[in-house]
């Protein structure tokens, strides 16, 4: 990867991934792109170009201007606020990507776009969800990821893009604030820890999900997309995990360092739902197999990592 195009860069995953792949690759060759600008590093260590992801045409542009050669497309409506509008999240979770592949295909470029554990559905198989399985998720926004995975199978096998992509478990972080996504109740709590001393979570009490601490995401994307082609078969996508945890299991975690915590529910139907229909757990022996994909974070190591940063951020804000 010489000239990397991101877009989406001042979201959740990518306000830390532009920053991790401008401090690996320099800072000139990470190329940022988002809607909107904001004041953040992202816009400021680097080149940084206001974009809608629906203009293929303004993508195009910058792709060719910069010469870019790898294309990092982040940029998505989350699942619960897909819910709330379902045509816009088709609008800009599958024509966004529809000009993404273009860009890449025209360019000869390598391509990663994040899928999402929402790409299961009620009838996969809940516990250690294998990597085929069935997959008929009953989201808009899962079935944008189910969607997307095909078109990037597609556009590696038709025109033969190197596209790939892990399907994310709930990502937790410090550093971008909650995007709409049903895990967010995890970021959420560690937060309001630290403001309030409680927590009333929209999801209910034994709801397992999968979840990841965001620098093992972002260590995640870099190892597949630095990963030999030739290892790769489920380019599109492998199953990722780091830990699966109920509402529960995150309030023990930080009663350890806050023992007057305190958790209470007051469950949101149309997020409760959502969580329902994915897994508990999932099986990331493909990714493990084929790219050699690790973890350093459990629940107890991330949480006594958010909680520090956290603080430190609270304090600054």
């Amino acid at each position: 990867m010489n000239k990397i195009l991101i877009t989406g860069s001042l979201g959740q995953i990518g306000s830390e991934l532009t920053m991790a792949l401008r401090e690996r690759y320099g800072h000139q060759q990470v190329i940022a792109t988002d809607i909107r600008e904001a004041d953040h590093p992202v816009v400021t260590s680097g080149p940084f170009e206001t974009l809608d992801v629906t203009d293929g045409d303004a993508m195009q542009e910058i792709a060719d201007r910069y010469q870019v050669d790898t294309i990092i497309h982040l940029a998505a409506l989350l699942s619960a606020k897909a819910e709330n509008n379902p045509q816009l999240a088709w609008n800009l979770n599958m024509n966004g990507l529809m000009n993404a592949l273009e860009v890449a295909r025209k360019r000869e470029a390598k391509f990663f776009t994040p899928s999402s554990i929402g790409a299961f559905g009620p009838t996969t198989p809940k516990d250690q969800t294998p990597q085929l399985t069935v997959q008929r998720p009953t989201t808009m926004y899962g079935v944008n990821k189910v969607a997307g995975e095909l078109l990037c199978d597609y556009y590696f096998e038709r025109f033969g893009v190197d596209t790939r992509s892990v399907r994310f478990p709930g990502l937790i972080s410090y550093d971008t604030e909650p995007g709409g996504g049903t895990t967010d109740y995890a970021v959420e709590m560690y937060y309001e820890a630290l403001k309030q001393g409680r927590y009333t979570s929209y999801i209910a009490a034994g709801t397992y999900m999968d979840m990841m601490y965001m620098p093992d995401a972002v260590k995640a994307i870099i190892d597949l997309m630095e990963a030999d082609p030739a290892r790769l078969k489920n380019r599109n996508a492998y199953n990722v995990t780091a830990m699966s945890a109920a509402p529960e299991d995150f309030a023990r975690a930080i009663q350890q360092h806050i023992p007057e915590f305190e958790l209470d529910y007051d469950v949101d139907p149309v997020r409760q739902a959502i969580a329902d229909s994915w897994p508990n757990s999932i099986d990331s022996k493909a990714a493990k197999d084929e790219w050699d994909f690790t973890i350093d974070y459990d629940l107890n190591k991330m949480t006594e990592d958010m909680l520090t940063q956290l603080k430190q951020k609270l304090v600054l804000d």
